[in-house]
């Protein structure tokens, strides 16, 4: 471990700037050595995910200097791999991006490196989208996803508008182990950046094709004398995050407005005040919606979190509101799609649905059912980027029409290379009008589904280990899981293992473990590549639902002894 106090005294020396500098002068003088550890036990790792941690003083915190020195590496990464390189950048609406994005574009202004910056707040798609738009050679978006208030990130995207290969991120990692974080990285000022040229604003004209690009994924069959028997009624939160305008505007190109905005989650705010955890896959996020549908009694609740990439959806369910999951909506929307283009004619043979490997396996009943080729890849919507990039350098962009992960993520067509959360706004509130015409809301239309393909339950567990010590831990029961198989789970004996780490199908190296389980059950290990956690994700199928909760909590309650 690194000498913690050593770096705190030598930041104390070095950091210009007032707020850090106090924050750490308060944690010279506290003595606190808890917190002089976390601040500094580690850098913040570099990954094909970029950079994520709280923002604060330190090696392992979001600040001016971690940043500065991810971009001093990607500036040489870039240089060193495309002539006269050029990047978008995008910012959603957590503390501190305006400053990280300025900060960034002033240090690759200094590396020669032209920067195309989005004005105001943007979605993580349309950074994607604004990468390939405008030709560029990378893109970085300043965002932490779904994380509490605290959190920041820092993004990084190939020339293809999908997160960084595991090359690239090892070789910004190399470059930013050789870069000392006050006296390697290059910088200007801003302003000056801007003068030259080397600084650009994107203007309204690569939104707007974005948009359209969105609304050409449509695959909506139904006739304006049908929408007019089903208008669609709409309560919307952004989670005081970047959703709003690009959310909204997509539903209205395609006739969707009748939306009643949670007023208390309207305007960006990065302390999001409503909820320490601003994302639509738990309840908490989604309970002042639900509140405002009490009274409002809308056909769904529809919930984007900070970045709009993932999405979440409530409908009603007796005197209640039930949250459809992640893997749910993602059948939902894979029944509909091939639903929709089956009734326009198209052969589904040659097409391509893609998911994780810890996403249902439902989706395998659905590829039997519609004749398309179901792909699995690693956790991480990345991955499901390379595979769309593979089918377009391979000519055959066309055969892709879906794919998703478990944790609220996709998308529809080739436009961007990430998660989409307005892509997916679209394509759910068209699904929802769909089934309204035969009497179903969404949450009804998925017990038809389960009804029809079994009864395919999925959760996820994620453990939290944090600090120094819990970083210890984690890597501790890592270890000990690859050389002490366990013969049962839960009473289940285990039947099979598959260990990831050497690869797997042909899938990249992962420290990821899979249980096998009797009776067609099963349970996924795997430490978070952003945070200090360690999910579990449990599988489990029951002649009934009730059967398929209680082999997940049964599983559930092994797994979290075998985490211990």
């Amino acid at each position: 471990m690194a000498d913690v106090y050593a770096l705190l005294d030598t930041w104390i020396e070095h950091v210009k700037d007032p707020e850090l500098l106090a924050e750490l002068t308060k944690l010279k003088e506290d003595g606190d050595t808890g917190a002089i550890t976390d601040a500094f036990f580690q850098d913040l790792e570099f990954g094909t995910a970029g950079l994520r941690g709280t923002i604060g003083a330190g090696t392992n915190r979001m600040n001016i200097y971690t940043v500065g020195r991810a971009t001093q590496g990607f500036a040489d990464y870039l240089n060193q791999t495309f002539d006269n390189p050029t990047v978008a950048i995008a910012r959603d609406s957590r503390n501190k991006g305006e400053l990280f994005v300025k900060t960034t574009a002033s240090i690759l202004a200094a590396n020669g490196v032209t920067s195309y910056i989005y004005p105001k707040i943007s979605p993580v798609p349309t950074l994607s989208w604004a990468t390939r738009y405008l030709n560029c050679s990378g893109g970085i978006c300043m965002t932490a996803s779904h994380n509490p208030a605290p959190y920041n990130g820092y993004k990084a995207y190939g020339p293809d508008g999908c997160q960084i290969t595991s090359e690239a991120a090892a070789a910004i990692s190399a470059a930013m182990q050789a870069t000392d974080p006050f006296a390697d990285v290059k910088t200007m000022d801003f302003d000056e950046a801007v003068e030259q040229g080397l600084v650009r604003w994107i203007d309204d004209s690569c939104l707007d094709a974005y948009y359209d690009a969105v609304v050409a994924k449509s695959v909506n069959n139904l006739t304006d004398e049908q929408v007019a028997q089903a208008p669609l009624k709409l309560v919307y939160t952004p989670l005081n995050g970047t959703g709003l305008i690009p959310v909204t505007e997509v539903l209205k190109r395609v006739g969707v407005t009748d939306i009643t905005i949670v007023p208390e989650q309207r305007d960006p705010d990065g302390n999001f005040p409503t909820c320490p955890y601003p994302n639509p896959e738990i309840r908490e996020a989604m309970q002042k919606g639900i509140e405002l549908c009490q009274e409002v009694k809308p056909d769904l609740l529809l919930a984007t979190d900070p970045d709009a990439d993932r999405v979440g959806v409530a409908c009603a369910d007796g005197d209640d509101y039930t949250l459809i999951t992640g893997n749910e909506m993602g059948v939902l929307l894979l029944d509909y799609i091939c639903k929709m283009r089956l009734e326009r004619g198209e052969d589904l043979s040659h097409k391509v649905a893609v998911t994780t490997i810890v996403s249902s396996a439902m989706v395998d009943a659905l590829a039997q059912e519609y004749g398309f080729e179901m792909r699995r890849c690693l956790t991480g919507f990345k991955y499901i980027g390379d595979i769309i990039t593979g089918l377009s350098d391979a000519g055959e962009v066309d055969r892709f029409i879906f794919g998703f992960e478990e944790s609220y993520g996709y998308l529809s067509g080739d436009h961007v290379r990430d998660k989409d959360a307005v892509n997916a706004s679209m394509l759910i509130c068209q699904m929802a009008q769909y089934y309204k015409l035969q009497g179903l809301n969404l949450v009804q239309a998925m017990q038809e589904l389960y009804k029809k393909y079994g009864y395919y339950h999925n959760r996820t567990v994620a453990i939290a280990y944090p600090g120094a010590e819990g970083a210890d831990k984690m890597a501790s029961i890592m270890v000990n899981l690859r050389n002490e198989v366990p013969a049962c789970i839960a009473g289940m004996k285990v039947e099979s293992v598959v260990d990831y780490k050497d690869g797997v199908n042909g899938l990249p190296k992962a420290n990821v473990f899979e249980y096998d389980l009797e009776g067609g059950n099963k349970a996924i290990v795997r430490p978070s590549g952003t945070e200090p956690k360690i999910k579990l994700y449990i599988f489990a199928t029951g002649k009934d639902a009730a059967e398929a909760d209680s082999l997940l909590d049964a599983i559930e309650k092994g797994g979290r002894e075998l985490l211990s």
